[in-house]
């Protein structure tokens, strides 16, 4: 099998991961060139970037459960080594198709030799071609502490599959990982080689984004249970964001009669994600509905201000800024503009909220005017 080839096989089976730096629901991957699948995305630093999503090998000994690269599942694998691969992906960029990687594998031979694969390939890329795009790196179940720093000195973003938020769900996925020792061990070390080591070092002096992904649904788990975790590694591991995949069967896996979850669900766990890495929310606050799940049919912002806001809406010109963020329509650039509009004058009518930006359709059932609950046009529909 020739190097395109190889190419068209592996990036083409990239489906499974969720969509890199940016939601699921604005993501469209292009088949760029004949063998090449390139997906537009934005890079921590919200850069757009061509990105090239791959693995090096789909070769795999683990059996997890709900995985079409599974052990022992027929269909067509591929393997590159890492010289092979990082050629290729060097005139892919050249030839300006690609300018950004994100590197996967199979497990093969155990997760710290697979992993040396991956370190090998993004040794060369860096120091023997030069590249200075984006590189996202996975780390492999069972990696060493040494090969996460090697990592970390090579790439703008790392990350480790949870798959599932705690061990006694893990193991109705995937019953040969370890969750605690395989997978949460390497997220804890990249956030002890950040806090305790300058990172002058690392190939551009900065030490790289940390994220992982979640199966949402694949093992039964509720909704509390997924952001619980997310709460509490975005709060003690500095976890920039959670992806979320909504399960879906793959056939000849055990779980391909399992049936798939509503994409929804997806959407919401990340809206929810989003409330807690950046307004503030603690996941208790959240409103979980029956057994730890959000509402399908309400995004979780609306909901909560429904639940919290509409019979004690928030005076405009008194509330603090992360009382402001909490209500739907107002973000923090809303709520900043509103802190600095109010200091010249009380804010008394919708117009001077929309001036500012700010989605009073959403917001104004949750808001006081000095003191007065906003007029609004009555809807005709």
């Amino acid at each position: 099998m020739d190097a395109l080839t190889k190419l068209n096989v592996l990036s083409g089976q990239m489906s499974f991961e969720p969509a890199e730096e940016r939601r699921p629901d604005c993501f469209v991957p292009q088949k760029a060139a004949d063998h090449v699948f390139v997906h537009p995305a934005q890079r921590p630093d919200g850069k757009p970037v061509k990105l090239l999503k791959t693995l090096l090998s789909s070769a795999c000994e683990r059996d997890c459960f709900y995985c079409p690269f599974r052990a022992g599942r027929n269909f067509r694998r591929a393997t590159f080594k890492p010289e092979e691969f990082a050629s290729l992906f060097q005139k892919i960029h050249q030839s300006g198709i690609a300018d950004g990687i994100f590197l996967s594998s199979g497990i093969a031979g155990g997760g710290v030799r697979t992993q040396d694969k991956l370190l090998d390939t993004a040794d060369i890329l860096r120091n023997k071609f030069g590249f200075r795009g984006y590189i996202h790196l996975k780390l492999m179940p069972g990696a060493e502490k040494d090969q996460v720093k090697q990592a970390m000195l090579l790439a703008d973003r790392v990350s480790v599959n949870l798959e599932a938020p705690n061990r006694e769900r893990l193991a109705r996925l995937a019953p040969r990982k370890i969750f605690f020792e395989e997978l949460l061990q390497p997220l804890k070390w990249v956030h002890e080689i950040r806090t305790t080591t300058p990172p002058h070092q690392a190939w551009n002096g900065r030490w790289p984004s940390m994220v992982t992904q979640f199966v949402a649904g694949g093992a039964d788990e509720s909704d509390l249970e997924l952001l619980s975790t997310t709460h509490w590694l975005t709060r003690n591991l500095r976890l920039q964001r959670a992806y979320f995949s909504a399960f879906h069967p793959v056939p000849d896996t055990p779980l391909e009669n399992k049936a798939a979850v509503n994409p929804m669900r997806e959407h919401r766990l990340y809206q929810a994600s989003f409330l807690i890495r950046d307004y503030g929310f603690q996941v208790e606050e959240l409103p979980f509905r029956g057994a730890g799940e959000l509402p399908i049919d309400t995004d979780p912002k609306l909901a909560w201000a429904q639940d919290n806001l509409a019979h004690t809406p928030l005076e405009v010109n008194r509330a603090e800024i992360q009382q402001l963020m909490r209500v739907p329509g107002i973000g923090r650039k809303g709520a900043e503009a509103i802190l600095k509009a109010r200091r010249g004058s009380a804010l008394r009518d919708l117009s001077n909220l929309r001036k500012l930006g700010i989605l009073t359709e959403r917001a104004a059932p949750f808001l006081l005017l000095d003191g007065q609950r906003p007029a609004r046009q009555a809807s005709l529909f």
